[in-house]
């Protein structure tokens, strides 16, 4: 696989040839090279893979067009976006689910974060064709994979990651969860700027809002490894930071890539999943804290787990009130349709086993402890 196999079929597809800002396409040389000498890509894998990159790649080359030709929507200001992160598996799926509820909110959705441009049509966001396209893809996994579902779901007209804005500058931790990485993984949580990604995102959710505007609610659990690129490109952001025992959390993480990884390769390490993860976590936990320290502790809105499960309406209350912004009697209404639309394990149970992984519960406690005391996190049951 070379990185010049993938611009040309990019540009093939297209019929066009400017990727924008260079720091894309030295990034995805990082992620090719890494890719070819180091996940150990099953031959299925391998075509799986390469037409992975060229989907995104094309959709760079669309947007980076459609900008070209209609440049005043870079100028439509993005007012005092939310973000949503914290640990994965901690709540940020639901918490971005009950946020998107409000009917004034503007979220990333799924089908038009696989495929950005041109922006859906006033109105047509659930409408448009490339929504029942994706569909129709998630209906086909749901048959394959019914795991994958039950671990992690989103509707093709439902709020969708950042990971996916991130990607199309190919500097998004989706792609060392997805496969083994050692080089770019290292080059991603240690040497990359993170600003040309984030200038980017912001061009995308300018390009998006053309015609379907409201107020940018955006989620991605990676959010806590670059929080000072995210708020130097939306400085009035509001922060928000779900919580959750980190025994849950590691063991449902590393569950989760185990069900992805064999998608690409027919050799998974259970146990370098794990050694990944928890020093991923322990930087995401380590540049947030920082962030607080320069910042305040207050910078950062925080929402336990625990106690979004038992009051999930009054969690949000808080959120609202935080940023002091109504939380309507049609807002709250709106959060629990959506909630009754959607019950915990609507596609099954996530089963998983720290010791799978070469963990334990007490190792996890321990390795987590700092943590756990600075936010006061409960242990589950």
């Amino acid at each position: 696989m070379q990185t010049q196999q993938i611009i040309a079929a990019a540009t093939a597809a297209t019929e066009l040839s400017d990727f924008g800002d260079p720091a894309a396409l030295d990034a995805l040389e990082r992620l090719v090279k890494s890719s070819s000498e180091e996940a150990q890509l099953s031959p299925a894998g391998a075509q799986r893979w390469m037409g992975n990159l060229i989907g995104i790649a094309s959709n760079r080359l669309r947007l980076v067009d459609y900008m070209k030709k209609h440049p005043e929507l870079l100028e439509r200001p993005i007012e005092k976006p939310m973000f949503v992160f914290g640990l994965p598996r901690t709540g940020t799926t639901l918490t971005i689910n009950l946020l998107s509820a409000d009917p004034g909110r503007r979220c990333l959705l799924r089908w038009e974060a696989l495929s950005p441009a041109p922006p859906a049509k006033k109105g047509e966001l659930q409408t448009d064709l490339r929504c029942g396209a994706e569909r129709q893809k998630l209906a086909m996994m749901l048959q394959l994979a019914p795991q994958i579902a039950a671990a992690h779901w989103e509707e093709a007209d439902g709020p969708s990651e950042c990971q996916y804005a991130m990607q199309l500058s190919f500097c998004a931790q989706i792609f060392d969860s997805t496969l083994h990485l050692p080089s770019y993984g290292q080059w991603f949580l240690r040497e990359a700027d993170y600003l040309p990604a984030f200038r980017f995102h912001k061009q995308l959710l300018q390009v998006l809002q053309a015609h379907n505007g409201g107020r940018w609610t955006l989620k991605n659990p990676w959010h806590p490894l670059f929080l000072n690129a995210l708020t130097t490109v939306y400085p009035d952001a509001q922060l928000v930071m779900t919580h959750r025992d980190p025994v849950e959390v590691v063991g449902s993480a590393c569950s989760l890539l185990r069900l992805v990884r064999p998608m690409f390769s027919d050799r998974v390490d259970m146990k370098d999943i794990a050694a990944k993860l928890l020093e991923t976590f322990d930087l995401m936990i380590e540049r947030q804290n920082a962030y607080r320290d320069l910042h305040g502790e207050d910078a950062i809105h925080d929402i336990q787990y625990d106690e979004q499960m038992r009051d999930p309406i009054g969690t949000m209350r808080k959120v609202y009130a935080r940023f002091d912004e109504p939380f309507t009697p049609g807002v709250e209404a709106a959060m629990q349709k959506m909630m009754a639309a959607n019950p915990k394990g609507r596609f099954g149970k996530h089963e998983y086993s720290l010791e799978a992984f070469g963990l334990s519960a007490a190792g996890v406690r321990k390795h987590f402890k700092d943590y756990c005391e600075r936010f006061r996190i409960p242990a589950a049951d």
